[in-house]
């Protein structure tokens, strides 16, 4: 698959120059990949106040900004550099609606030169949890977050975000080695043993069998 999904060469070259109408066009063209991003990334103490089309309105803006750093290959992806450009825009909404109150929100470490955020944890815990149905297990979802949150910091750390990379932001397997700087074989291996990590914690943790029983 080419990436980008099949976009022009001829937009990415427009691009490369500083080209800004193309700019937006091929933001145009993944703004509902990076829509599913803010969604599972945003802090769900944000809910409510701020719109995810503002945050990518936002990060559009930044990018034209950055538009002269993007000198990608005929093997990068467009997504993954707007993908990066829209997780910095995260980040300093955080910061400004959360300050002292933010829990390291979107704060990256650098190990073997991949980009993951610490935060996964609370994104994946409050997506999952946002299955619950039933009136009982809904009451109880502080303390079933807590649960899953420090359950899931055990998972190793890239593991934990090829799993929210593939299953919840739906990156492709090729995106996913490539932000995060590893090895196509490595990233579909560690996403199937991501995967069968997560049916264990759920299906051990005592009042998460119905999320189990959801098919994840």
């Amino acid at each position: 698959m080419a990436p980008d999904g099949g976009a022009s060469d001829d937009l990415l070259s427009r691009v490369k120059q500083g080209d800004e109408q193309a700019l937006a066009e091929l933001f145009s063209t993944h703004r509902e990949r990076l829509r599913r991003m803010v969604h599972f990334r945003l802090d769900p103490r944000l809910y409510g106040r701020l719109d995810a089309d503002d945050i990518l309105q936002q990060a559009y803006l930044d990018a034209t900004k950055r538009i002269g750093h993007f000198h990608g290959d005929a093997s990068a992806s467009f997504f993954v550099w707007l993908r990066l450009i829209v997780t910095q825009t995260l980040i300093d909404v955080h910061r400004q609606h959360l300050g002292a109150q933010m829990r390291d929100a979107g704060r990256e470490i650098a190990e073997r030169g991949a980009r993951y955020s610490q935060t996964t944890s609370f994104s994946l815990a409050a997506n999952l949890l946002g299955t619950l149905t039933s009136p009982t297990l809904a009451a109880r979802r502080e303390e079933l977050a807590k649960l899953l949150r420090d359950t899931l910091e055990e998972m190793d750390p890239i593991d934990r975000e090829v799993l929210a990379l593939r299953h919840f932001e739906e990156l492709s397997n090729s995106e996913v080695a490539e932000e995060l700087d590893i090895e196509q074989k490595a990233a579909s291996i560690r996403y199937v043993r991501a995967l069968r990590r997560l049916k264990v914690i759920l299906a051990e943790l005592p009042g998460l069998t119905e999320i189990f029983r959801s098919g994840i």
